[in-house]
């Protein structure tokens, strides 16, 4: 009996989460995408044809910068051996939380 009680409200209760969480429109016609068709073909070729071309297939934004270091590789990790040993950086896979 308790099990059955128990296993009937387990059950009532994932029905209604499960009521609440399609409070959506069935045809999901938030996400449809609106268009503007008052332009003509004519305009829109000429716009991109007014759109600067990058070099090659890569995009702009994902070349990688150069950039030339100043400083001594020994400097560099004394002051790291420095900051470890100071405890300003953690060392080990988990480090300190």
């Amino acid at each position: 009996m308790n099990k059955t009680a128990r296993f009937l409200s387990i059950a009532a209760v994932a029905a209604f989460a499960s009521f609440g969480a399609q409070a959506d429109e069935a045809d999901a016609s938030q996400f449809a995408i609106k268009f503007d068709t008052n332009r003509t073909r004519a305009e829109v070729q000429a716009e991109a044809s007014a759109v600067p071309q990058t070099s090659g297939a890569i995009p702009v934004g994902s070349r990688a910068l150069v950039y030339t270091s100043t400083a001594d590789r020994s400097a560099v990790n004394a002051q790291a051996a420095d900051a470890l040993r100071t405890g300003k950086i953690s060392s080990g896979e988990i480090g300190s939380l």
